[in-house]
């Protein structure tokens, strides 16, 4: 079964997923939040998925950011919509910043470096990575 992993905006959801094996991790998507239910559904018909992990936005304080509150709106939905998979949640307080630097080391040209979809999908995949990372411990 594959894990799943959310960077949450306003604008846009990115979205990673680990293979059935959960060794890798991949970028499956960025989806307009309005989306995200319709999105999980479709995708749930064809993939079993065993945890969602959810990026939490925090200051570098340590205290919730101010984006905080849409997250734990979007965990509402999540948790209505899909009961039967379990939530974690995981700091996200540098996966952006990683994600951003990750696409200028690419090599890829401007325009597409400014492509904030694909930051989304790599802060996901960050925090992916971060998770299967953690648990190897």
């Amino acid at each position: 079964m594959r894990l799943m992993a959310f960077d949450y905006g306003t604008k846009r959801i990115g979205i990673a997923v680990t293979d059935p094996l959960q060794i890798i991790a991949t970028g499956l998507d960025t989806i307009h939040p309005q989306h995200i239910v319709e999105y999980l559904k479709k995708y749930l018909l064809t993939e079993e998925v065993e945890l969602f992990i959810v990026g939490e936005p925090k200051q570098m304080d340590n205290t919730p950011s101010q984006s905080a509150v849409h997250v734990k709106g979007f965990l509402t939905i999540l948790k209505k919509n899909f009961p039967g998979i379990p939530i974690e949640m995981l700091d996200e307080r540098f996966t952006s910043k990683m994600a951003s630097a990750t696409i200028a080391q690419s090599g890829m040209n401007k325009k597409g470096r400014q492509n904030k979809e694909l930051v989304d999908t790599i802060s996901a995949i960050i925090l992916l990575q971060s998770w299967m990372e953690k648990r190897a411990f």
